[in-house]
């Protein structure tokens, strides 16, 4: 029976596909930990004091790279370049989604509309984040060898979560409601599409490393078509929405380390 412990499960035990998703992870975490960095350095003066949590999300960000080049490291094995069409990063940047590179690379400061635009794209992404290691931890947070580091992260990514909740909070009682929300619903829309671009590539080089037959191939795909069918439906709003957390503060500390995966 297909699952996705099933299918998670033969990802891993495979060097080659554990290999994979370790390094196309790693790289999104790595390239989010830039972006927050230079976000930070780059916060106008009226939000000086969210600078400090930007950064700490940058440094979480960071630290996940670290994190599954470290379970790379444990198999001996090094990170393989990603492949065409598996980059979310790169792929939300050329759809237009959160701050242009260009911008970031640039010594001018952010507007105010800059850091929403940054927390709307980042409600809607770690939403994603979040959803994604949720799954990996029911199914593999007691796993001896990847359970650690998918409780961490997965702690994390809820942390990011509930601050990007509880900001944009504050910007929408400052009058900011419809730009956070017309914003949040254009970045949602569209990573929806990403996202299932990326599922269907991702699967596309599992298969090949793994030998899928042609009907297991067609069965993922359609199910990733499904799930966007389903958020393209109507499913994509709980990406939008806005709650003032139980975490609050989440990220107002420094960022935890592991030293475990060092």
């Amino acid at each position: 029976m297909l699952s996705a412990r099933s299918l998670f499960r033969e990802i891993f035990d495979n060097d080659e596909s554990f290999r994979l998703f370790c390094s196309i992870a790693a790289s999104g975490e790595t390239q989010g930990g830039w972006e927050n960095g230079r976000i930070a350095a780059l916060v106008p003066e009226s939000q000086r004091p969210l600078a400090a949590k930007i950064a700490r999300h940058g440094a979480d960000e960071d630290k996940h790279g670290r994190i599954f080049n470290a379970l790379l490291r444990k198999r001996g094995l090094e990170p393989v370049e990603i492949p065409h069409g598996t980059d979310y990063t790169m792929l939300l940047e050329r759809h237009g989604i959160g701050l242009a590179h260009d911008k970031l690379r640039a010594d001018e400061p952010l507007t105010e509309q800059d850091v929403i635009t940054y927390l709307a794209h980042s409600r809607v992404t770690e939403q994603r984040a979040a959803d994604q290691m949720h799954m990996l931890r029911k199914h593999f947070g007691d796993d001896p060898e990847v359970g650690r580091a998918v409780q961490m992260i997965c702690n994390d990514e809820d942390n990011h979560l509930a601050y990007c909740h509880e900001e944009l909070l504050r910007f929408a009682h400052a009058g900011h409601g419809r730009a956070i929300q017309r914003t949040l619903r254009e970045c949602a829309l569209v990573e929806i599409g990403v996202h299932r671009d990326v599922g269907l590539a991702v699967m596309e080089r599992m298969g090949r490393i793994l030998g899928w037959s042609p009907t297991r191939a067609r069965t993922l795909a359609a199910g990733i078509h499904s799930l966007h069918g389903f958020e393209r439906m109507g499913g994509w709003r709980r990406m939008v929405s806005l709650k003032m957390p139980q975490r609050r503060d989440a990220l107002g500390g420094p960022a935890a380390s592991a030293p475990e995966f060092a």
